[in-house]
């Protein structure tokens, strides 16, 4: 008899005295955890099958649900903890490599919460933003040097390409495969009513979504995938994706199960074939010919599109910045290991690269020493929670920051890290149309606005606290912050005072 020591992760509780037996959670659930015996006329669960996605729980007419961790306890190790116990039975098992969804799960600091925001006081008053003007506008994109005017005063000097965002806050790069055509809906219709941008990632643009061009980054990545003029000209700026946070180092994989007739038709590959993108891309293999590429993009646009150029937050993250500043584009993406994806390595995303906020510090520090920070934009992503990780970023010197998890939750995402499986309950990382129709574009996209509009006041309180009324004015100033619990080296990198000095 083979042994199988693959036990489930959760446990489904079920409180017979409320359930009515209305097979709902039967219904609900994509991964078949829940079924009914007809002989019987009992109700019963395959904990195996439970990703904790919640949705039976929540739909349950009358909460009979619950769902806890499967009771399984292993004999305490320090070492061998349960995780990699199990593991090690997984891939024994399967002899496959380990995939996961979103970000890492190992207990990483986050440094944000080792930060602390400054605030003015009777030297320097504070700003009440309900009835003083503030400035939360940004615009991305490369700065000339200096304004020229003539002698009427006209502007004469060449404005290049640029990216004007009413909130300094981006939705992340996620491809229509990954997920869903109604969540990349709602991500769009919300950019163009709040007046910010979201990415299409790898994935190209599907053709109902060419009408939100003016809010749409449109990415190049090394696939290539549905990447064509009108693609490229169709959007308000091009990224270069050459790493992601969750992954550095390492190509996409989207499963040929998700490759139906309109994702087919958007990426430009068969029905049913895997979309592989490789590690690198295959004609840039130095700033060279990084900037050889970023000059056809702006050549294929005219030169009316800003260029971003997004890498992964790693050690050597400032000076490859440098070089990118050099070789033409007008935005650096940075994306830290905490970030979100669809599918990545497990070894690879919970132990490559580095915190978002160590790399965005040494960016900015390194570019103002060149004399280059004001020739680029700074965006980054990578656990961007709320609005302080926002202040905290601007102050550490990003001009706006990117989102995806947070969107993907406030569309319903319940961070049951199973975007591999395509079997989304909440109708978002999948492409089976009876879940995506689970998840409503006309109404989520407004949970999407209601987030950003919150984060945006509580942006502009912040700010006037600090006696600040313009996020620009804030960028870099990280005489706003104070370290707390943080070494002198951590000190010395994020670039900060401790509390108290």
């Amino acid at each position: 008899m083979s042994l199988n020591f693959d036990f489930p992760d959760f446990e489904v509780v079920r409180n017979e005295k409320n359930c009515n037996k209305c097979k709902v959670c039967v219904l609900e659930c994509s991964n078949k955890v829940h079924f009914y015996d007809e002989n019987k006329k009992t109700l019963n669960v395959n904990n195996s099958k439970c990703v904790n996605c919640h949705r039976c729980v929540v739909l349950c007419p009358l909460k009979a649900l619950t769902i806890k961790k499967y009771p399984l306890e292993f004999k305490e190790n320090s070492n061998w903890t349960s995780r990699a116990i199990k593991e090690i039975y997984k891939q024994s098992q399967r002899g496959e490599v380990l995939l996961s969804s979103m970000g890492t799960s190992n207990k990483f600091p986050v440094y944000w919460d080792k930060m602390l925001l400054n605030a003015s006081q009777v030297t320097n008053p504070s700003i009440d933003p309900l009835r003083e003007p503030m400035e939360t506008k940004v615009i991305i994109g490369r700065k000339p040097e200096k304004l020229e005017f003539n002698s009427k005063g006209k502007l004469v000097t060449e404005i290049p390409p640029q990216v004007e965002l009413n909130i300094p806050i981006m939705f992340s790069a996620m491809s229509y495969g990954s997920i869903s055509k109604n969540a990349h809906e709602a991500l769009a219709r919300a950019s163009s009513e709040l007046g910010i941008c979201y990415n299409t990632g790898e994935g190209g643009l599907n053709k109902d979504f060419y009408k939100y061009g003016k809010n749409t980054i449109v990415q190049v990545a090394s696939g290539r995938f549905g990447v064509h003029k009108e693609y490229l000209n169709a959007g308000a700026a091009i990224e270069i994706k050459i790493g992601q946070g969750a992954k550095p180092g390492i190509g996409g994989h989207l499963p040929g199960r998700k490759v139906g007739k309109d994702v087919s038709s958007t990426r430009m590959i068969p029905i049913g074939s895997d979309a592989i993108s490789p590690s690198p891309h295959h004609d840039i293999y130095s700033i060279e010919d990084l900037r050889q590429l970023i000059f056809s993009l702006k050549e294929v646009t005219e030169y009316k599109k800003p260029i971003f150029v997004k890498i992964a937050a790693v050690h050597n993250a400032p000076s490859i910045a440098s070089g990118i500043v050099r070789a033409g584009a007008d935005a650096i993406v940075v994306d830290g290991f905490r970030g979100g994806t669809g599918a990545a390595p497990t070894r690879v995303r919970d132990n490559v690269g580095i915190p978002i906020e160590f790399a965005l510090a040494a960016i900015d520090q390194r570019l103002r020493e060149e004399g280059i920070r004001n020739h680029i934009s700074l965006l980054v992503s990578g656990t961007i929670r709320n609005s302080a990780d926002i202040v905290k970023a601007t102050a550490l010197g990003a001009d706006a920051v990117c989102i995806g998890t947070a969107a993907l939750i406030a569309l319903g995402c319940h961070m049951c890290q199973s975007c591999t499986t395509g079997k989304c309950n909440w109708g978002i990382a999948t492409q089976e149309p009876d879940l995506v129709k689970r998840l409503n574009p006309d109404m989520m996209y407004k949970k999407l606005v209601n987030l950003i509009l919150a984060w945006n006041n509580e942006i502009q309180e912040m700010l006037g606290g600090m006696g600040i009324n313009a996020i620009d004015s804030l960028r870099g100033n990280r005489l706003m912050l104070r370290g707390i619990d943080l070494n002198e080296k951590e000190l010395e990198i994020l670039g900060l005072k401790y509390a108290g000095q």
